[in-house]
């Protein structure tokens, strides 16, 4: 667009609805990626010597080769994903975004299914029960 049709008003060009170090200026991803920051951080004074060599990550939704086969694909659509250390390649938690967005109502919501989720993925990458990782660790989610 041409600043003429912009400006068409005399209202003057158009601006961020509010300065970006105000929460709302983030967008849902940015977000989202606190909640998995935020998770992580709750975790490490009980674990972070075994998770100072762990990769987390936030991808949009899970391959589809994780999804099953069909159009009728059985079983629940992952949450998350863990990988083991292999050779070079350090051990990673993944996080898939748009399916914790989806099942979550609110903010809160999702902030306590993105923990959950990465509680879940370490226990079992360090081979413990959630509730060892974590003993506030929702089992009803």
């Amino acid at each position: 667009m041409t600043p003429r049709r912009r400006d068409r008003h005399g209202r003057g060009l158009r601006g961020p609805l509010a300065p970006s170090h105000v929460p709302i200026a983030k967008s849902r991803g940015e977000r989202f990626d606190d909640f998995v920051l935020d998770a992580v951080e709750r975790l490490k004074p009980r674990w972070g010597a075994q998770l100072a060599a762990v990769e987390f990550a936030v991808e949009e939704v899970p391959p589809l080769s994780e999804l099953g086969d069909g159009p009728g694909r059985s079983g629940p659509i992952p949450f998350g994903r863990a990988e083991p250390a292999r050779g070079a390649q350090p051990a990673s938690v993944v996080v898939y975004r748009r399916p914790l967005e989806a099942r979550s109502r609110d903010r809160e919501t999702l902030g306590a299914l993105v923990h959950d989720t990465v509680v879940e993925q370490v226990a079992f990458l360090l081979g413990r029960s959630p509730d060892e990782v974590d003993p506030g660790f929702d089992t009803h989610g």
